[in-house]
């Protein structure tokens, strides 16, 4: 729909308690200003307020944050709702205050007049399915748990570098389960010299663990230790024992959240094999791609459902910061990295380069091809993921799957 064919144009000013909207008609003229709380009564009356405009399906709404209670909501009511970057609403606002000022009324007048002559930059929001909504809140979840695991298994690296910095030798990851068994029997150099082979064989048989026997694990236990401060010893086992009992909630709700992951993944696939739809198929295609796994599927998937249903291959290359920025002023010309992006998908996309270039014959031969023209390991794997998302926007369009021995350009 033009934006000529909005009679109306309302900006949201969201917050966490209350909300600020504006309401102009399409020559711009003021039409009212309203808070309303974020409850559901708040919200509920927001909508009547806007219907007494005129009809929902002319009323256009403009917001900063893409997700969230009101968003639902008025997509729920039939409203036309548009997002844009906080960033170029900041700009939108110079138009109307030279200083700099900034009121919470006026962000929701200056989102409605922005979205009546700016229409083009603003991004129209759609409900997502129930199942894509499912997918990415797993994933995230799973992201979040996998952050604070990485941080709690900093804190155990640095209470073990204290006094007994030779079980990291053997454990490079102390938050892993078997090392958090062992360091249940072994808590520092005294109790290694008086392990017994067997303790140490049922725990690394228990784990699969065979990288190593328990005699050699014994023997990298008892090497000489470090000299700390009495009562040092003490104070890192009971902080790890405590740390170690938070790793195994996060372990174990990491596998949870993979398994459901599977699930979902599984669920979508099941859908794609009996209705065979194009979004449905797309799960299939993507999974194919060589260098994805089942988390960086789900993050595709979650993240960045409406460019993959578009087979925008612009806005996801943008929106995965593999689109370098080029600034361009007089004779000076530079090419950088770009930074407005989404992170989760960023990291998604670098990780599927980073195991494309190993493993898939293109990727790895362009990957070495920028190397030796002097790019960084970073740049070097942007353009593979930039390849990649093109390929992947490809093989979208004519709903072929991944073939390795003849790979289509996008």
């Amino acid at each position: 729909m033009e934006s000529s064919k909005w009679r109306h144009f309302v900006g949201v000013d969201w917050a966490s308690a209350e909300h600020e909207v504006c309401a102009l008609a399409a020559d711009g003229h003021h039409i009212d200003a309203k808070a309303f709380k974020h409850s559901g009564d708040g919200l509920a009356e927001l909508c009547d307020w806007l219907t007494k405009l005129g009809e929902p399906s002319s009323t256009a709404v403009a917001i900063e944050v893409p997700h969230g209670a009101v968003v639902e909501t008025l997509l729920d009511r039939g409203f036309a709702v548009f997002a844009i970057n906080p960033k170029q609403l900041d700009r939108f606002r110079d138009r109307f205050t030279v200083p700099g000022a900034k009121d919470d009324r006026r962000d929701a007048l200056v989102l409605a007049d922005s979205l009546r002559t700016d229409e083009h930059l603003f991004r129209r929001l759609a409900t997502q399915p129930a199942t894509i909504i499912e997918l990415r809140e797993w994933s995230r979840m799973h992201d979040e748990l996998q952050c604070e695991r990485n941080a709690l298994v900093n804190q155990m690296r640095a209470q073990f570098a204290r006094y007994f910095p030779a079980f990291l030798e053997l454990a490079a990851d102390p938050g892993e389960d078997w090392a958090i068994q062992l360091f249940d029997r072994v808590r520092d150099p005294q109790a290694a010299n008086t392990a017994k082979p067997a303790t140490l064989r049922k725990i690394l048989k228990d784990h699969r663990i065979r990288r190593i026997t328990a005699e050699e694990a014994l023997t990298t236990l008892r090497q000489r230790p470090v000299f700390s401060a009495p009562g040092t010893a003490v104070a890192a086992r009971q902080h790890l024992q405590l740390l170690g009992q938070r790793v195994r909630l996060v372990n174990e709700q990491l596998r949870t959240c993979k398994h459901h992951l599977e699930q979902v993944l599984d669920r979508l696939g099941e859908e794609a094999r009996q209705g065979q739809t194009s979004e449905q198929r797309d799960v299939a295609i993507i999974q194919s791609m060589p260098g994805i796994g089942m988390i960086v599927a789900s993050t595709l998937l979650g993240e960045a459902a409406e460019p993959l249903g578009a087979r925008d291959y612009l806005a996801l290359r943008a929106l995965a910061g593999v689109a370098p920025v080029t600034r361009r002023s007089g004779k000076r010309h530079l090419v950088v990295m770009r930074t407005a992006c989404h992170p989760r998908l960023r990291n998604a996309v670098y990780h599927w380069a980073r195991v494309a270039a190993m493993h898939e014959p293109q990727s790895k031969a362009r990957y070495a091809a920028l190397r030796a023209r002097g790019k960084s390991h970073g740049q070097a794997l942007r353009c593979v993921a930039d390849r990649l998302l093109g390929v992947l926007c490809a093989m979208l369009r004519t709903q072929s799957d991944f073939r390795a021995e003849t790979p289509q350009a996008a």
